[in-house]
């Protein structure tokens, strides 16, 4: 899908989840998705390196803090407010991926 919306290269930066071994991706990736995508895999256990871990924690934490939800919806809800105005925030994004180790 990203690919449909954004032109040219894209940087993918990836876990080792097996969802991300699977054939449907295998099969994509030899469909000649890589022409575009530059794919860099984060080493196995070690989250402090993955930005999104940051992400989770900061939601976690910060913005859901003390959030009890009776029913999955309104915790879906809660998530994608949090995660609106975490995309506003684009200082904090990119203190996550410098605390990463990673230059922006």
């Amino acid at each position: 899908m990203l690919q449909r919306l954004i032109p040219g290269l894209l940087l993918v930066i990836w876990d080792g989840s097996p969802t991300h071994r699977s054939q449907l991706i295998k099969d994509y990736l030899a469909s000649g998705a890589t022409q575009r995508l530059h794919l860099e895999r984060f080493p196995g256990y070690a989250p402090e390196l993955n930005p999104t871990e940051w992400v989770w924690s900061y939601l976690k934490l910060a913005d859901l803090a003390n959030i009890a939800c009776d029913h999955l919806s309104e915790l879906d809800a809660h998530l994608s407010k949090a995660k609106r105005r975490l995309q506003r925030k684009t200082n904090l994004i990119q203190a996550f991926i410098h605390d990463a180790g990673y230059d922006v």
